[in-house]
């Protein structure tokens, strides 16, 4: 990235797309139009490409080919797992289980089955540290229940869920259960029968492919109702050619995190911890948001006492980062992860986020703490002025 730009902090909210993966792409841009259901030489190659990266994506998750489903982002396969499963199972039940903590797209997903379908949605709440406990699913449970989804890793603040164990929870009960890993996908390990998910959706642009493409995990012989209707493409599950380019620029990026995993986890998580380290020595009060271990590898979300996250960010135009509340109608209110983690509203309007990725580096962490810690000593001494 040019030098004049800011020192980017913000790959929870998207990634760049890797040069590798850029390069993947070119060739389905250009010369490789074809449709990937067109029988003829130009069809082929394109239907070629898309099944290879219907491989490189399984194999990321150690999932099986057949139980890969492209979809247009992670948000779309959010709402094609728990509406598809939703509408599959109505004569079985209409109770779904959910964290107080999920994505929007899971959130809205299940209030749009409570608005226009009847569905019943317990929402089950999470400790300080922002993670479920899988008894409070087991309790949440009834007999009409059809489908439990928990996310993988909270995107605001990073904490990872006891997805195994919930999931566990669900399967003791025949109880269908999916899990957002946008977030965890390619940053930790995510193997799906480790996990023992039955869905798992996954955006692209979470981990260095393009904006617009994602994919979801369909355990063999589990069936959904289609959200896209049309011709029989991915099996029947979601219709519509396919987005080629984008699709190779997802199975690249796949084989990337798959190569390089274990060394970025490490190389992310000693940055970050050396944010947290520079940061906190010279920040009276500074507080962590989320579960101190059980974490993802490249997430620091923290509070300034006193002072608020929005003001702290525009103080420090030379890191681009995010802050854990939203602006509404004028005014901005606090996050609401955090409230459900306990925060008092004030305290959470201290809070920013900071998310590291694969072409952060050690100068980039020095740079921004040494901002932000200036940035903060100069609002302390504006407030007490």
């Amino acid at each position: 990235m040019p030098s004049e730009r800011p020192i980017y902090l913000d790959y929870n909210a998207t990634t760049p797309v890797d040069p590798a993966v850029f390069a993947a792409m070119r060739p389905y841009l250009e010369e490789e139009f074809g449709n990937p259901s067109s029988g003829h030489a130009y069809g082929q190659p394109a239907r070629e490409a898309v099944e290879h990266a219907r491989r490189q994506v399984a194999d990321l998750l150690g999932a099986q080919t057949h139980e890969i489903v492209f979809t247009g982002g992670g948000s779309e396969a959010d709402n094609l797992a728990i509406l598809g499963i939703a509408f599959d199972r109505r004569e079985r039940g209409r109770h779904i289980v959910t964290s107080a903590v999920e994505h929007p797209a899971v959130l809205g997903a299940c209030r749009y089955l409570q608005r226009r379908h009847g569905f019943q949605v317990t929402t089950v709440p999470v400790d300080s540290t922002g993670r479920v406990d899988p008894d409070e699913v087991r309790r949440a449970l009834r007999d009409d229940t059809i489908l439990v989804s928990v996310m993988h890793a909270q995107n605001e603040v990073g904490t990872l869920q006891p997805v195994e164990e919930i999931a566990a929870v669900a399967r003791e009960r025949g109880i269908a259960f999916h899990t957002d890993a946008a977030q965890s996908v390619g940053k930790v390990a995510v193997r799906v029968h480790d996990l023992g998910v039955d869905l798992l959706a996954l955006a692209g642009h979470k981990l260095y492919a393009p904006k617009g493409v994602g994919a979801l995990f369909v355990r063999g012989g589990l069936t959904l109702e289609p959200l896209v209707h049309g011709a029989g493409h991915e099996s029947g599950r979601r219709a519509g050619t396919e987005n080629v380019a984008g699709i190779v620029g997802l199975g690249k990026a796949c084989a990337l995190a798959r190569k390089h995993l274990d060394v970025e986890m490490g190389r992310l998580q000693g940055l970050r911890d050396e944010l947290w380290r520079r940061m906190v020595a010279a920040i009276p009060g500074l507080r962590l948001h989320g579960h101190p271990d059980r974490r993802l590898p490249n997430t620091l979300n923290v509070g300034v006492p006193g002072v608020a996250g929005e003001d702290l960010l525009t103080a420090v135009p030379g890191v681009a980062a995010s802050t854990g509340s939203a602006c509404h109608a004028g005014r901005t209110e606090p996050s609401g992860v955090l409230l459900e983690m306990g925060l008092a509203p004030a305290e959470a309007l201290t809070a920013i986020r900071l998310s590291l990725g694969r072409f952060t580096t050690e100068e980039d962490v020095q740079n921004a703490a040494g901002m932000l810690v200036t940035a903060v000593a100069k609002l302390g001494d504006v407030r007490r002025g």
